[in-house]
């Protein structure tokens, strides 16, 4: 399998170099060349298999055993998800809400949140490909070394740096927007001292922290110097992974109810990242009815399928916030810009040209398409796509939006329901969502959880204010009773500016 520049497909790359590049100089997205479909009697087969046996299956079709043999996927896979590492034997379990209606838990990794599933492979992935070049070096010949850069607006970096801490010839370098990411989540992050480990917090939002990203990568010279590898969403690794999720809760649920049952997945996602593992896991085979945006308050997914207007600011609306960016109690998806939507685009720009304009190098025309979109959300901040793609996007995909009163009301519905369950405020979302929509009756709703709750304290906290039996205690892992008064790393940075993060860089980087 080869994997192209979603805004230049004539360079293919390993998956090996894919995962190490993670963004393409061009700014692109990488994509593989192709969608596998899967093998005639997957359900069959994959029936019983474990999250881990599922994960080599489904990474199988992904990466060519030249690059990476069937024993070796197997180990690191079975590395990734030993059960040391994970608070629970399914890695990923569906908790039932009520007949037709379920929870699915991301969040039993190590940093309590749904990105160690791939943070913890991409970890491996890295260690892995550096030490087999290391090991083909010639005496005295220089070892190559990573340096990790990567935004988080709050579960990436500590999912990040737990994955990578104390890996040799690694170092990561983590942005965070400074004061905009929940108390434990800053926690996670700076108490971790391994002399690898950098964590930098920048006075901004996270859209700055993610831009300032992408201009190190796309600093030819920089890369260079340092080998840049990124961890955000934008690696494809990690979107690989997080397909896995979808299947084992596909099989969990064929194995307790009727063959009829529709699933409909509700992902609450502010990057796009995580539902659009969802649209590969679809495009692959797996049946599903459309995919379900949930968004916050800040909602560019939900008003591009609305009116086919991607852009910064809703142009119809007289109220702006600074930055454009709203703080919400779901912070993890207060973005601006959703940068996995790049990616979808590409799928819909293509399969637009072999509708209206068959012929020629269709995979170019459609990134070309797709870089026209990108530098015009970077210049003017927006764009309109023709209604043939909003169609096409609509076929596969519908949004909603929730403000932070709704979220409340929800976490304070379910904590209070029949069966008592805590919601964190970005699971509020995905349930919020849920309960507004009108599926079939053969539907089961399969509602991804991203996050424990107790990693954001003060919105589950206000939301259960008064409630009779409520004691926050009672949902706190043990692990974070100590945190927020271990010692912390971190260097402050006073604007969001890319050379001054170069200038971090520079000095602590592992050369």
């Amino acid at each position: 399998m080869k994997y192209f520049s979603t805004r230049g497909g004539l360079v293919e790359l390993t998956f090996e170099e894919t995962v190490l590049a993670g963004l393409a100089p061009d700014g692109g997205l990488y994509i593989p060349a192709s969608i596998p479909q899967l093998p005639a009697n997957w359900q069959k087969a994959w029936a019983n298999k474990s999250f881990p046996e599922l994960s080599i299956e489904i990474l199988s079709l992904f990466i060519s055993v030249d690059e990476i043999s069937q024993t070796d996927l197997a180990a690191l896979v079975h590395a990734t998800y030993s059960d040391s590492a994970w608070r629970h034997p399914d890695i990923t379990p569906l908790q039932p809400l009520t007949t037709n209606k379920y929870i699915l838990e991301l969040f039993h990794g190590p940093t309590y949140a749904f990105k160690d599933v791939a943070l913890q492979l991409l970890g491996n992935l890295f260690s892995y490909f550096l030490q087999r070049r290391n090991k083909a070096k010639s005496p005295g010949e220089e070892r190559e070394t990573l340096t990790v850069v990567g935004a988080t607006s709050g579960d990436t970096g500590s999912a990040a740096i737990y994955g990578l801490r104390g890996k040799p010839d690694v170092s990561i370098f983590i942005l965070h927007p400074k004061g905009r990411v929940s108390p434990v989540q800053e926690a996670q992050m700076t108490t971790v001292t391994d002399e690898n480990v950098h964590n930098i917090a920048v006075k901004g939002t996270f859209d700055d922290c993610q831009d300032i990203v992408k201009a190190l990568f796309a600093d030819t010279a920089f890369n260079a110097k340092h080998h840049l590898g990124a961890v955000n969403s934008i690696n494809w690794a990690r979107i690989l992974a997080q397909t896995v999720y979808y299947f084992l809760s596909y099989f969990a649920i064929r194995r307790t109810l009727p063959t009829d049952a529709e699933l409909q997945f509700i992902v609450p996602t502010g990057n796009f990242g995580d539902i659009l593992a969802g649209y590969y896991a679809k495009r692959m085979g797996l049946p599903m009815a459309k995919l379900v945006i949930a968004t916050n308050a800040n909602d560019i997914l939900t008003r591009f399928w609305k009116t086919g207007r991607y852009e910064k600011v809703d142009s119809n609306s007289s109220s702006v916030a600074v930055g454009g960016v709203v703080e919400t109690l779901s912070p993890a998806m207060d973005i601006l810009i959703s940068s996995n939507f790049e990616r979808l685009l590409w799928y819909l720009a293509f399969e637009n040209v072999q509708n209206t304009n068959p012929g020629g190098d269709l995979r170019e025309k459609a990134c070309q398409a797709v870089k026209g979109w990108m530098d015009n959300v970077k210049s003017i901040g927006r764009i309109v796509v023709p209604d043939s793609v909003l169609e096409l996007a609509r076929r596969d995909f519908t949004a909603e939006r929730v403000d932070d009163e709704q979220i409340r009301q929800t976490i304070r519905e379910y904590y209070t329901s029949t069966q008592s369950y805590t919601a964190d405020p970005h699971t509020a979302v995905g349930l919020h969502v849920a309960g507004i929509l009108s599926p079939p009756p053969n539907t089961i709703q399969i509602i991804l959880s991203t996050a424990h709750p107790a990693k954001f304290s003060e919105a589950v906290t206000s939301a259960l204010d008064g409630v009779p039996g409520f004691d926050f205690d009672s949902v706190l892992p043990e692990a974070f009773k100590t945190l927020l008064t271990m010692e912390r790393r971190v260097i402050e940075v006073e604007r969001p500016d890319a050379e001054l993060v170069k200038g971090v860089v520079e000095q602590f980087a592992v050369m």
